[in-house]
């Protein structure tokens, strides 16, 4: 499986293009992602270091230059920077590329991650749910963490694509919660923690209302992980709109195979279990993208309620496994104009 975020890596410049009525300013490309810089600062080949959209950097005087613009203080994280989705002379800008220089002397691969040489860390927002309840641990071990990975972080993922049985889902803007049976014991978790049945935990309480561990162990499924986005009042805005909490899943894990089931399987699954799952958009026999434009464009639109939608999610309908991730071929491609919306 995918083991984390490449969050600053040394990688190559493809293309350079420039910005209509634009002259301080021009678009490079790396990697599937669009950045502007200052104009003649790289040309086509060039190495550099990239820092995709979501690193929190270190205050120090490599990157304090984006003090007005990226400065933000986290009770989790401390000070730092935070690289945001812009857009500057209507031109999409995500991440920043600095000049292979800011590095310590070495040899560097391409392709090297250099996140935590450069101290880099993922910009994340505190686990918050209404009455999120008492934290017991962390996420077993035994269950990845929900995460894909952008389309534009391994554009290669694309060509595995070609041909391939697939499916889109609507990526849903909420907070991940798993819920598992694993040698008896039923669990319920959210992105990174494990919660205790005490009262308190807004996840439990649905847990409890859909009879989720019941209805597991009436069927036999043990060693079997539920993933989801649970939705709703007091989770990043409820853009939803839905009148009260929800949860709608998105994976179905085999915990003893490692083996995460393929589309028909998960919304059997789902039938039997009496759980929603998320809305698949699209299905067919061989996958008809083939760039990342043509993708960023597919993930637009909106919820049905009208709010912007947070994007796609792309899978192989039977989970097959992906050379280049190691794990099940899937990716994510997050529509620009609700990043732009973001605060």
């Amino acid at each position: 499986m995918a083991t984390g975020r490449k969050l600053a890596s040394v990688q190559v410049v493809w293309d350079i293009l420039p910005i209509p009525g634009a002259d301080r300013i021009e678009c490079v490309s790396v990697l599937g992602w669009k950045c502007v810089t200052k104009k003649g600062e790289f040309s086509k080949g060039d190495r550099c270091v990239y820092f995709e959209i979501d690193s929190f950097l270190p205050v120090n005087d490599t990157f304090e230059f984006l003090r007005s613009t990226s400065y933000r203080k986290s009770d989790v994280l401390g000070e730092g920077f935070r690289l945001r989705t812009q857009k500057l002379r209507g031109q999409v800008s995500q991440g920043l590329i600095l000049p292979m220089s800011i590095l310590p002397e070495g040899e560097y691969a391409t392709g090297q991650d250099v996140t935590k040489l450069l101290g880099v860390r993922e910009w994340e927002i505190p686990e918050r749910a209404t009455g999120s309840g008492t934290i017991v641990g962390t996420v077993p071990s035994a269950i990845p963490k929900t995460n894909e990975v952008r389309v534009q972080a391994e554009p290669g993922l694309i060509d595995e694509f070609a041909g391939v049985p697939y499916y889109i889902t609507t990526k849903l803007d909420g907070t991940s919660v798993t819920m598992y049976r694993m040698n008896g014991k039923f669990g319920v978790c959210g992105h990174n923690f494990e919660y205790a049945d005490d009262g308190k935990c807004s996840f439990w309480k649905y847990a409890r209302e859909h009879r989720v561990e019941e209805r597991m162990a009436e069927l036999g499924m043990d060693n079997v992980a539920v993933q989801g986005e649970f939705c709703g009042e007091g989770i990043q805005g409820n853009p939803l709109r839905l009148p009260k909490p929800d949860w709608f899943v998105f994976t179905v894990l085999n915990i003893a195979a490692g083996r995460r089931l393929g589309l028909d399987e998960m919304l059997d699954v789902c039938a039997r279990l009496g759980l929603e799952y998320v809305p698949v958009e699209e299905r067919g026999e061989r996958f008809p993208y083939g760039s990342v434009d043509e993708l960023l464009e597919r993930a637009k639109g909106n919820y049905v309620r009208g709010h912007r939608k947070e994007g796609i999610v792309i899978r192989a309908l039977d989970a097959r496994t992906s050379g280049i991730l190691g794990g099940p071929l899937s990716m994510k491609v997050i529509n620009n104009e609700y990043l732009l919306k973001q605060k």
